[in-house]
């Protein structure tokens, strides 16, 4: 909660308390003053002639009784009279004219006059249907009247002070669930937030790993500062630019890094925040937002997610949310290139679901340009450790490159949270600098989770996990087209994984060939085939390799023509390229009998072959994997060194 509300919030306290305490206070005292008597009580007293004088309201009575000696009980009903048949003539207003003396002012005045304290004082009772009692009142002498509040009190009690109290809380409520001045009046007002060139705090410099998509905006920016230039040779500027990419490569950042290199307006919005579940709101807030960029223009617009406003739109006759959703895309395809140019207003959009938005909105005039932020190359990897480097101390044995080339695929945000990761692993270790160490295991858990150091395995579990990874290091060795390994490890890792074989490729790649495919098939399998040959079973330890397996295998038939009985005929496609691993799980169009039972049998053929070739590599050599297991027993993890020297000793 911010400092307006609270002083909103506060100044609304302490007006309510004030006002409670003007209206209640004297209600209040007075009824701590006042006795409560019963009825009967309060006939007998009138019948003692005791009570001095009543108003009869129309749930009770109130007034004086006398309480002392019988003695002076004529002499205080001739003051009280005389009291009484004094108007007063304090707080004449124009609702009011003179009143007589309030029970209060009575006692007052008698105190005044000699009369001990205590000896008259205030009483109610609850009134009841009584009709002799008037006339018992006039057999006694006790001056009775009825009470009436004044047109003032009534107006003001009745009337305003409701008002007031309703309009207080109803602009309360709006406060505390909007933004400042937002209410259910502005529900169709632009959400989006205006930042200037100071507000955003970072660069093109700042941004590592995507020089191209930061060629592609500097031109943007370049035309922002000086149009002349490009008008004079006739170009338009792009009206809109597309950020296409995987989540974490920096989509975001950069639209940061455009708005601080502009030195514009720049208003920035998600997409989501367009819909809500009133209809039309989500246009209307579209046409607000375009009427305040034209009046700043030249500005930015950033409109991030913009696929959960931008999908496609339905040919069939479906109402509710997604009619809403068709109205707030219809009016952003007007605003972006309708009859009104948009002169100065350069729509910035990111997304990673670009096969899932509508075609009018990509098309030229629109989006022109799209612009493709991928996961970085090993060169992008180093240039982003670089960035995410500053301001921690490294220490002289720390290789950034060497921290590139073992994380391919790795997004920004993934390096981002390496460097994290390991300056929270030396600061743990009271260590004044980041070493090299620090930074391999942030890798590793990155890539494979933290250390489950409280999972304590027993003597039979270890022993199998020990051959299990040793089967899929050795099979990965002997197999030609296999990443090589890096690092062979039992220690529990991230939430099922007992152990893991690190594997990191020698050079960038971007293509994968049908053998090496086949080979990644036929290292997934070797931990099985480890566990069968030397301890005559297998576990559920492989569930996840067999996973791994057969998408492998379902793709090699299916995606990547690589059956020669199938032949080049893609079955499946794959949904999304920015949200999907390259072997994630797929679905497979609807086929006919004959040709799904080909898919299945193909797919079946490939696994076994590559069973079979594991179970070969792992007979084959199975002395060499007793002693990589039996070292692993003893020190838990290996690295490439270790793993070479045991697997090539002839003795």
């Amino acid at each position: 909660m911010d400092k307006d509300k609270k002083k909103l919030i506060f100044h609304a306290i302490y007006w309510i308390i004030g006002l409670a305490f003007i209206f209640g206070l004297p209600h209040l005292l007075l009824h701590l003053q006042t006795e409560e008597i019963p009825y009967g009580k309060f006939k007998d007293l009138v019948k003692e002639g005791r009570i001095l004088e009543i108003n009869l309201e129309q749930t009770e009575i109130k007034g004086l009784v006398y309480k002392g000696p019988a003695s002076d009980l004529d002499s205080v009903k001739e003051k009280v009279k005389k009291i009484s048949s004094t108007p007063d003539n304090s707080g004449i207003s124009f609702f009011e004219a003179q009143r007589p003396p309030t029970f209060q002012e009575i006692l007052q005045s008698l105190t005044s006059q000699g009369v001990k304290q205590g000896q008259v004082a205030l009483f109610r009772t609850v009134r009841v249907e009584d009709p002799k009692l008037v006339e018992l009142l006039d057999q006694q002498g006790v001056d009775y009247s009825g009470v009436r509040e004044s047109f003032l009190g009534q107006f003001l009690l009745g009337t305003i002070v409701p008002i007031l109290f309703w309009i207080g809380l109803w602009f309360l409520i709006m406060r505390a669930t909007g933004r400042p001045g937002a209410g259910l009046l502005s529900i169709g007002k632009s959400k989006a937030k205006v930042a200037m060139e100071k507000d955003t705090g970072f660069r093109f410099d700042d941004v590592a790993g995507c020089e191209e998509a930061k060629d592609e905006l500097a031109e943007v920016v370049e035309f922002l500062k000086a149009p002349m230039k490009y008008e004079a040779l006739g170009a338009k500027i792009p009206k809109g630019v597309l950020l296409l990419g995987p989540p974490g490569t920096g989509k975001t950042l950069l639209a940061k890094a455009l708005a601080g290199e502009a030195g514009v307006p720049f208003y920035s919005i998600s997409g989501s925040e367009f819909v809500e579940m009133f209809v039309g709101v989500g246009a209307a807030r579209v046409r607000d937002l375009f009427s305040q960029a034209k009046q700043n223009a030249p500005c930015i617009i950033f409109i991030d997610e913009i696929d959960a406003i931008g999908k496609f739109r339905s040919t069939g006759m479906i109402a509710g949310g997604h009619e809403e959703r068709e109205q707030t895309l219809n009016q952003l395809l007007v605003e972006m290139d309708g009859f009104e140019p948009n002169i100065g207003v350069i729509l910035l959009a990111a997304t990673n679901r670009p096969e899932v938005l509508d075609p009018a909105l990509l098309r030229p005039g629109r989006f022109d340009r799209q612009v493709v932020l991928d996961a970085p190359d090993a060169k992008g990897r180093e240039a982003i450790l670089k960035v995410h480097s500053k301001g921690k101390p490294l220490g002289p044995d720390a290789n950034l490159k060497d921290i590139a080339m073992r994380t391919p695929g790795f997004s920004g945000a993934d390096l981002a949270n390496v460097m994290n990761e390991a300056a929270l692993l030396a600061a743990r270790e009271r260590s004044s600098q980041i070493d090299q160490a620090h930074l391999e295991t942030a890798v590793e858990k990155v890539l494979a989770g933290p250390e489950r150091k409280s999972r304590r395995l027993g003597d039979k579990e270890r022993k199998r996990v020990a051959y299990h990874e040793s089967g899929h290091a050795l099979v990965a060795f002997y197999c030609p087209n296999a990443l090589p390994v890096s690092k062979i490890s039992i220690i529990p890792r991230g939430r099922a994984a007992l152990g893991y074989t690190l594997q990191l490729p020698e050079e960038e790649r971007f293509l994968i060939t049908k053998g090496e495919i086949l080979d990644k098939i036929c290292v997934s399998l070797g931990g099985r085939a480890a566990e069968a040959e030397l301890l005559g079973e297998i576990s559920s330890g492989a569930q996840n390799d067999l996973e791994m397996a057969t998408e492998m295998a379902k793709s090699m038939v299916c995606r990547f023509g690589m059956s020669e009985k199938i032949g080049p005929y893609a079955i499946s496609k794959e949904t999304s390229q920015y949200l999907r691993q390259q072997f994630a799980p797929q679905q497979i169009e609807a086929l006919g009998p004959e040709l799904a039972s080909e898919v299945d049998e193909e797919v079946r053929r490939i696994l076994a072959e590559q069973d079979a070739r594991a179970n070969e590599i792992i007979r084959g050599h199975r002395e060499a994997l007793k002693r990589v297991a039996d070292r692993l027993l003893t020190q838990e993890i290996m690295s490439a060194e270790e793993f070479h020297a045991i697997i090539e000793d002839k003795k």
